[in-house]
């Protein structure tokens, strides 16, 4: 059997601190399920004394059936002028209920003097007392030694006394946290190691990003002897964020041999919907579970990966839940579109008319200013209209937007379609007249495919084609867009930018409907 690693996912609270970021008691009750789901053993879900929305959320969390999943509540070890029994946070934290809880305490003793300005034993005191009455309310405490690095850099022995007065309280594990973020894989390793040695207790490990090495320290800590990974699902945090899990759990689980979920092709769905409730787009390049994380480009990748797909893809992306995408482009050409076709019809060769006519219609549009590199909905359906496997879903008969000049006023837009012998307008109000035909196109579309209610749009992009020709030149518009599952980007190109954006918004809910039959 596989070791057995515990992943701990924070995002619920040190990724709330991501700026940009803030989730409402909703979106954390969603976040809880989406990482329950996925297999997560401890969400570390809020510090409930420390905001009225974090005790609101452990208040509706009790409700919550998990089939997976722990809550921990995080706060803080007892302040030096009060017993356990009479600080405050420590009763919030027992009013959470949660079944686990995370309490961090120093483990540098510079800090102890500097910004708790108590004694070295008074701290090793607080930490001790505050792990024992957690203990003895029922609690499992997971002991986050902050700043452990710097702390073991400067004082070794005072923070392994840290660690052992945790252990004496009823710690259950003790977290080693790398909590500036400017770690590096070989002193995380051989301090994780030696700490191993002198501590008899299962270790975990917390990393920042602040140096970039957050994912490779945590790894790192792991073949040190670590046996629980904490950090966040896309790498979310404070400053440069904490070790995105989504790096971490495959390379453990894919090329280690350690278990850590326990079906990792949910993985790429559950970042998506992460990142989707944050409110943040999925950065494309994202190691694992980016759109682009298997997307080749070059004619020579391209050939080499439909040959023998380990040449250029390091795991099958099935095995994350994620899949390969061949990009055209300039350096991509004609075996980069044969890729694609083949998955509509697999008898055809680099002969094959279709292929040709793919190529002229390819050349053709580029030429009017389009760009299907990154734009694998638009270009599946130009693909589909070579092979003659096109049928539309709809007919667009009409639309038009109307915009306010007071300020604050939302946009209206107004579109009429036809599916089969029926018509049905509808319209809808936006932020903007983009926003606001998206709407109203999905709204119409919705009485007859009700698939589409889960659409909804990402991200949006305009780049002008022709700068000197000022507010005259073409648009190419990028949307981005999701059902919760799949992601994917169409292309529009136009002088008038709501209609370039009017071509991309029906080419995504075209695209979502010829992959859905």
């Amino acid at each position: 059997m596989p070791e057995k690693i515990t992943i701990l996912d924070t995002t619920l609270r040190d990724g709330a601190q991501t700026p940009g970021v803030s989730f409402s008691v909703e979106d954390k009750l969603a976040l809880v399920g989406t990482l329950d789901a996925l297999g997560v053993d401890i969400i570390e879900a809020g510090h409930p004394a420390s905001n009225p929305k974090d005790a609101a959320f452990f208040r509706k969390a009790g409700a919550l059936t998990l089939g997976h999943a722990r809550l921990a509540a995080f706060g803080a070890t007892r302040r030096k002028d009060k017993t356990a029994a009479e600080d405050e946070q420590l009763a919030a934290l027992l009013a959470a209920e949660t079944p686990v809880a995370v309490v961090f305490g120093k483990a540098r003793l510079s800090d102890v003097r500097a910004v708790l300005g108590c004694t070295s034993a008074e701290n090793l005191a607080m930490i001790e007392e505050t792990a024992a009455f957690l203990k003895a309310h029922g609690r499992e405490v997971v002991f986050d030694a902050e700043h452990f690095f710097d702390g073991y850099r400067e004082d070794a022995a005072y923070a392994l006394e840290a660690l052992r007065a945790a252990l004496r309280g009823g710690a259950a594990s003790l977290a080693l946290c790398d909590t500036s973020g400017g770690g590096s894989p070989d002193e995380v390793y051989d301090t994780v190691r030696a700490t191993a040695r002198a501590v008899d207790a299962p270790l975990g490990i917390h990393c920042h990003n602040d140096g970039g090495m957050a994912a490779a320290n945590t790894i790192l800590a792991v073949k040190a002897g670590a046996r629980q990974a904490q950090g966040t699902l896309v790498g979310l945090g404070e400053r440069c964020g904490n070790a995105a899990l989504t790096t971490v759990i495959p390379h453990l689980q894919l090329k280690l041999g350690f278990a850590c979920l326990p079906d990792l092709t949910a993985l790429t769905h559950a970042a998506r919907r992460a990142a989707e409730i944050a409110n943040l787009p999925l950065p494309e390049q994202m190691p694992y579970v980016g759109a682009g994380a298997f997307a080749h480009k070059a004619g020579m990748h391209i050939d080499g990966v439909l040959k023998k797909p380990d040449t250029f893809e390091h795991i099958d992306p099935a095995a994350v839940g994620n899949r390969r995408r061949l990009l055209t482009s300039e350096v991509g050409g004609r075996m980069g579109l044969l890729g694609l076709m083949r998955a509509l019809d697999p008898t055809l060769d680099k002969d094959s008319p279709a292929l040709a006519d793919a190529l002229r219609r390819l050349k053709d549009k580029e030429h009017e200013g389009y760009q299907y590199e990154g734009a694998e909905g638009s270009l599946a359906l130009l693909l589909r209209r070579a092979l003659g496997r096109y049928r539309p879903f709809f007919e667009l008969i009409h639309f038009k937007t109307i915009g306010e000049q007071t300020q604050g006023a939302p946009a209206t837009a107004v579109v009429k379609i036809r599916v089969g012998d029926r018509q049905e307008v509808t319209a809808a109000e936006g932020e903007g007249p983009v926003h606001a035909l998206d709407r109203a196109l999905r709204r119409a579309l919705e009485v007859f495919y009700p698939q589409l209610g889960g659409v909804r749009l990402i991200d949006y992009k305009v780049r002008v084609l022709e700068a000197g020709d000022a507010t005259a030149a073409r648009v190419r518009v990028l949307l981005t867009s999701t059902d919760g599952r799949d992601v994917w980007t169409t292309t529009g190109v136009s002088a008038d930018i709501i209609q370039a954006s009017f071509q991309a918004l029906v080419d995504s809910m075209e695209y979502r409907l010829t992959e859905d039959k």
